[in-house]
C-alpha cells in the first residue's frame, strides 16, 4: 500500500506528514512527533496509557491509525498544560493528592480524566470509578488517583483541604 498524505493539528501544531497507512498513532506522535508522553504499555487498547483527545474524544491511540486522524485535532499530554507551562487543574490535582507513582500510566489517566470531567463536572463516586476503568495502574493502589480525580472535580488542591 502506498504512503498516504495527512494533516493533523497536534496540541495546536498543524502538521503535514507522508506516512504508512498502517501506521498507530501513538507511533506516529512517538515517533514523528517526538511526542513521548504517549507511552506503549499493552498495545491492544486495554491499559489506556496511550490515551489522547482526538477532536475531544478519549481514544486509545494504538488502536487508531495516523490516516484515521487526518483532518483532526490531536491533545496529547504535552498539550494539556497552558503554553506558559501553568499545570491543568486535573494535572495539579494528580501532583497534590498523590495520584501517580512511577508515573507510566499518569499520562493516560490525566488525559481520560480531563475529557471524563468535561463531561461529567459533578460526578459521583461511583461514575469516578466506572469513568477510570478503562486505565489501569499497577503502582497506585488507585486512592490517590480517586482522591485526584475527586479535588479536580470540587475544583480543590492539598493545600485548600489542609489550610
Amino acid at each position: 500500500m502506498p504512503d498516504v498524505d495527512i494533516q493533523v493539528r497536534v496540541n495546536g501544531t498543524l502538521r503535514r506528514d507522508t506516512v504508512p497507512p498502517r501506521l498507530t498513532l501513538a507511533d506516529y506522535l512517538r515517533e514523528r512527533c517526538q511526542l513521548t508522553g504517549t507511552h506503549l504499555g499493552c498495545e491492544h487498547g486495554v491499559c489506556g496509557a496511550c490515551t489522547v483527545l482526538l477532536d475531544g474524544q478519549a481514544v486509545r491511540a494504538c488502536l487508531v491509525f495516523a490516516v484515521q486522524a487526518d483532518g483532526a485535532q490531536v491533545t496529547t499530554i504535552e498539550g494539556i498544560a497552558s503554553p506558559d507551562g501553568e499545570l491543568s487543574p486535573v494535572q495539579a490535582a494528580f501532583r497534590d493528592h498523590h495520584g501517580l507513582q512511577c508515573g507510566f500510566c499518569t499520562p493516560g489517566f490525566v488525559i481520560s480524566v480531563t475529557a471524563f470531567l468535561r463531561d461529567h463536572p459533578d460526578p459521583t463516586d461511583e461514575q469516578i470509578r466506572e469513568g477510570l476503568s478503562g486505565n489501569l495502574c499497577r503502582c497506585t493502589g488507585y486512592q490517590g488517583i480517586l482522591k485526584a480525580v475527586r479535588a479536580a472535580a470540587d475544583g480543590t488542591s492539598a493545600m485548600e483541604e489542609t489550610g
